[in-house]
Formats: C-alpha cells, sequence, structure tokens
C-alpha cells in the first residue's frame, strides 16, 4: 500500500489509518494531498477565468457569444483540465530531494513529508500521469496548448528553472496558457478568443508576474536554507514590498480601466488593493505574511469577476 502505517506512540504499538482499507479513498487522500495548497489558487481561478470570461462579453470573443447552458456543460470539461494538470505539475514539483527538505520546513503536510507516498513511487505515478495527460489534452481537443504546459513544467521542475530568477515569469506565462485553455475550452471550437480577449488574458498574467512573488515573503526562511533565488531573497525583503505596494493598486486601476467599471466597483478594487498595499508594508512577520498572501489570492481571483460587472 502507499499509505504507510502511522504509529500510535502513546500505546507503543502501529494503528492502521482508517482509510487504508480503501484504496481509492486512500488514493484520493493523497492526490488531494500533492494538489491541495494550489487547488485553490490555479485550478479554481483559472477555471473561473474561462467561464466567467466566456460568459461576460463579446468583446473577448470572435463568433457569437455561447448561451449560459452551453458554458456550464463546459465547466466539467475546464475544471478537469485545470485539475490533471495541476496534479502533474505537483507530481514533479515535490518529488526532489530539495523540494522534500523545502515542504518539512514550510508545508510538512504534504503526502511526501508525511509518508504517505515515497518520491520514487511519484516517480512511478508520473510515468502513468504523464502519457494519461498527453491523451486527454488530444480528447479535449487542446493539445497544442497542454503540450506546452507540460513542457512548462518540465522546464521549471526537471530542469529547475524554478529555483532562479525566471521562476516567475514561468509561473505567468503558465498560467497565461492555463486561463487561455481554459476560456478555449468554454467558448467551444466554434468560437475563438478575440484579440481583446489575449489582451485580457496577457493583463492577467502580466498582474501575477509582478506581483506573485507575495507567496514567497511567507517562506524565506525556508528558501533562505534551500538557497533558493527567490525575489525577496534576491532583490530584498523591503524592495519587493515596495513593488507589490505599487503593483497591486496599479493592477487595479488598469482592471478597472480596461473594463470602464462604474463608480461603486471601481471603488471596491480600489480599497481593497490599498488595504493588500498598507498590509504588505506594515505587517512583517511570517504568518501576518501567510494571511497578506491570501488576501492577494482573494483580490486575484476577484480581478476575473471584472468582466462580469462591465457594461461593455
Amino acid at each position: 500500500m502507499l499509505v504507510h502505517r502511522s504509529q500510535d506512540i502513546s500505546r507503543g504499538h502501529n494503528v492502521e489509518p482508517v482509510w487504508s482499507f480503501f484504496p481509492i479513498l486512500e488514493l484520493s487522500r493523497i492526490i488531494w494531498g500533492f494538489i491541495e495548497s494550489d487547488f485553490l489558487t490555479f485550478a479554481i481561478p483559472n477555471t473561473t477565468f474561462g467561464l466567467v470570461s466566456a460568459l461576460a462579453s463579446s468583446r473577448l470573443l470572435d463568433g457569437p457569444q455561447p448561451l449560459l447552458v452551453n458554458v456550464l456543460r463546459q465547466a466539467p470539461r475546464v475544471l478537469f483540465f485545470n485539475f490533471y494538470s495541476l496534479l502533474l505539475f505537483d507530481l514533479a514539483n515535490q518529488r526532489s530531494p530539495e523540494s522534500l527538505e523545502e515542504d518539512r520546513l514550510n508545508k510538512p503536510w504534504r503526502p511526501i513529508p508525511l509518508g504517505h507516498i515515497t518520491s520514487e513511487q511519484t516517480r512511478k505515478a508520473m510515468l502513468f500521469f504523464a502519457p494519461a495527460a498527453l491523451g486527454l489534452n488530444y480528447i479535449l481537443g487542446i493539445w497544442n496548448e497542454g503540450l506546452l504546459v507540460q513542457v512548462l513544467s518540465y522546464y521549471y521542475n526537471e530542469l529547475k528553472g524554478g529555483d532562479g530568477l525566471l521562476r516567475d515569469v514561468i509561473i505567468a506565462i503558465s498560467y497565461n496558457l492555463a486561463n487561455r485553455t481554459s476560456l478555449q475550452l468554454a467558448i467551444g471550437p466554434e468560437n475563438s478568443i478575440s484579440s481583446q480577449g489575449q489582451l485580457w488574458t496577457a493583463i492577467i498574467s502580466t498582474i501575477i508576474l509582478t506581483t506573485m512573488h507575495i507567496q514567497d515573503l511567507k517562506d524565506q526562511r525556508g528558501d533562505r536554507k534551500l538557497g533558493r533565488k527567490t525575489m525577496p531573497l534576491v532583490l530584498g525583503d523591503r524592495l519587493c514590498r515596495i513593488a507589490l505596494a505599487f503593483f497591486i493598486p496599479f493592477w487595479s486601476l488598469v482592471s478597472v480601466s480596461f473594463w470602464d467599471l462604474n463608480t461603486i466597483y471601481s471603488s471596491f478594487y480600489s480599497l481593497l488593493a490599498a488595504f493588500i498595499a498598507a498590509r504588505v508594508l506594515v505587517k512583517r512577520e511570517q504568518q501576518q505574511d501567510a494571511q497578506t498572501w491570501r488576501l492577494w489570492c482573494f483580490w486575484h481571483a476577484s480581478l476575473y469577476a471584472i468582466p462580469l460587472l462591465s457594461n461593455k
């Protein structure tokens, strides 16, 4: 079995976890452990972007705007694409000795540090999931886009591109591909993404590129020990916080201007961005940085709803 026995120290003997008697539940638990920390920040936002953009505005499409019922029919396909793409990335990302050491410091609840699965078992799982993902990309009609997502995953994890300053660039490109693919799946093969749709996707990706390093603020202790070149460690904590305090309000302004939101909605996005900007400058403890990162995730996800609020 993949799951190791947990030890009851107080009684001095091994206790078999309840879920180990149910292989499907055991496998589901391990899979969720791999993707849990990224599911709400990658799979859900990308799925939301595709569905909302498909419904929100004909500006984003070349062709007739799809009906609500047709978009909803595509929702499981959009979520499934983001799910298996994320799973393949996280399997590769969490299995290396360096990642295991980092997770023991920053995310000790993940499956490999907990002993629920080994790095070698994870590698063998990837031998199945990688070709399976290629086949699913072909079935869904997103062969080119899906293949590029996997190439970036390989570059980030296996070639260690995620350990250098190109890390945020790779992440931003990956989000761009995932968002565009999600939108294409949502609108169906009879439609295509317009130039305005490409521009809006590019804006979202640039927002990620210039603000994503907020997630590294809370992990500086572990990253420093591992010698990782994250933005806070290379440019300095203070400069990164100043950059975040500028770019988060700036991109809120760009987004509401792009969609010409009314005063009420514009004020909401401006106040939320200002609050996060002030917090990232003032609240500097690790737990506070983790809370600020969660606020950033909410702000980032809320940007995807902007097209629904526009009259354009």
